[in-house]
């Protein structure tokens, strides 16, 4: 009897150890299937669909041969608490990436980052335009154009959409759509706006924001100049306290067709409401996307006596404060010292 029960003992020890052992391989198993780096012969890119369950998702990964059992994955996203948790995008599988790292990437919803830059100086054309066409957005419908942007996109107190979406580069993941992305920068230009105007100028010669927003859309397309932007919207500004006309040739240019750079004499004489030779003030709406240098140039001019400013052919200006200085600025940089040349368009 002592027999037996010590063959018992022992084979019941002999039991525990083997499946002591068991289940020590089984941990170092599991936790090597997770911890294990992705074979990979070169990064890729891992589309995981909305929709797509923790099941579905733990094949995939046993399919491709990052674990020898989808029961591995299953099993880490509950224990961890992942499961309900999977977002939905494009994912960045790169080398030295685990399969633990990649299910804590999805349930973080760290998907790829996209890119699109809107330059200043563009106008809301371009911008719709270059939303539609980036590969990794959603693109609007055909019928979403300038004329009717700005119900599609619920813009409130908005007539127009010109100049109301701040240049600056956003990021986005792969199926965003379009036209989240020109929201996000109506936002952005928004509050751009409304931090400019608060700390603007005394006896800035602007009725609101939105000439404000205005005046840097001009001073945006005469210059791309840090160190002239503030001189050349006080030129502006100097002329609508005094009541002169703006006469700027970017006005005349908005409303032309597309690439035309230069304007004739009957153009200049042609009057509408964005020619700013025949009418004072400025045009009812931007001409551009203004950066955030334009509006703060715009709402906190050079303290100057300038009113007029020619270029001298090498992305610079010359400023002038009377029209004698100026004239002869004209023709030392624009007719090669020839005053005979000298016409109506001098500033």
């Amino acid at each position: 009897m002592k027999r037996i029960r010590k063959i018992l003992m022992v084979t019941g020890l002999a039991g525990l150890l083997l499946a002591t052992a068991g289940a020590l391989w089984l941990a170092d198993w599991y936790r090597g299937q997770l911890e294990r780096p992705l074979a990979l012969e070169e990064p890729q890119r891992f589309e995981l669909e909305s929709g797509t369950g923790l099941r579905s998702l733990a094949r995939e990964f046993e399919r491709r041969g990052w674990v020898e059992s989808a029961r591995v994955i299953e099993v880490y996203a509950r224990r961890k608490g992942l499961a309900g948790r999977l977002q939905a995008g494009e994912y960045a599988v790169d080398a030295g990436m685990t399969p633990a790292d990649l299910v804590q990437a999805m349930a973080s919803g760290d998907v790829v980052q996209h890119r699109l830059t809107l330059p200043e100086g563009w106008t809301a054309r371009h911008a719709l335009d270059a939303v539609r066409n980036h590969d990794e957005l959603e693109p609007p419908p055909e019928s979403v154009g300038v004329n009717n942007l700005v119900e599609v996109l619920g813009l409130e107190g908005i007539e127009h959409p010109e100049g109301w979406f701040l240049p600056d580069t956003y990021f986005f993941g792969s199926g965003t759509d379009a036209l989240d992305v020109l929201r996000r920068a109506h936002r952005a230009m928004q509050a751009t706006l409304e931090a400019a105007w608060a700390g603007r100028a005394d006896d800035l010669p602007l009725e609101d924001p939105y000439e404000l927003l205005i005046l840097a859309s001009i001073v945006e397309r005469e210059t791309g100049r840090g160190d002239e932007r503030d001189r050349v919207a006080a030129v502006f500004v100097n002329r609508l306290r005094e009541g002169m006309r703006l006469q700027t040739d970017p006005t005349l240019l908005y409303v032309q067709e597309t690439g035309v750079q230069r304007l004739t004499g009957a153009e200049l004489e042609r009057d509408h409401p964005y020619n700013t030779y025949t009418r004072a003030g400025l045009p009812p709406t931007p001409i551009a996307l203004p950066g955030r240098a334009a509006i703060e140039a715009a709402a906190r001019p050079a303290d100057t006596r300038d009113f007029y400013f020619v270029s001298r052919n090498d992305g610079s200006h010359h400023f002038s404060e009377t029209y004698r200085e100026h004239r002869e600025a004209v023709i030392r940089y624009q007719l090669d010292g020839d005053a005979s040349r000298y016409g109506r368009r001098g500033r």
